[in-house]
């Protein structure tokens, strides 16, 4: 049995891992954006079921850019050394696209935050996403938990 849900996927599709020094930031973010999606679509789908426009809607409004800067600030003082770093990186990182709905420094944040949630996945530590999500959401005050 895999004890993640990457170990799993790289088990099934016979690939070998790599080491998590070598990957980029912005190769960090990139899955990391996807997995922070992921955990809160399931927290909103798993309180019941809802329209899924409104679902859209809530989830938009939580993995956005700003919203991701302002859940990276409020968790700062939280992050160990290393998920630092990751977010130093990510937030240093040289994007090659620009932000649509957001300030560049937002874009920035976000893609820090993002880093460290791709770190965390990487290195199958789901329960320091769910851990580090679950006080995000309560320091921001959102309402996607009620």
């Amino acid at each position: 049995m895999a004890s993640s849900l990457n170990d799993y996927l790289n088990g099934k599709f016979n690939i070998e891992p790599k080491d998590i020094r070598t990957y980029s930031p912005l190769t960090l973010a990139y899955i990391g954006d996807a997995i922070f999606d992921v955990v809160i679509r399931s927290i909103l789908v798993n309180k019941g079921n809802t329209a899924v426009n409104k679902l859209h809607q809530r989830t938009s409004s939580v993995v956005k850019a700003p919203t991701q800067a302002k859940m990276a600030a409020a968790l700062m003082d939280d992050f160990t050394e290393e998920e630092a770093g990751w977010y130093r990186r990510g937030r240093n990182s040289k994007p090659h696209t620009k932000a649509k709905n957001a300030t560049t420094m937002d874009y920035l944040e976000a893609t820090g935050f993002e880093a460290v949630m791709g770190y965390l996945y990487l290195t199958g530590d789901m329960d320091r996403i769910c851990e580090l999500v679950n006080r995000g959401i309560e320091r921001l005050e959102l309402d996607i938990l009620e």
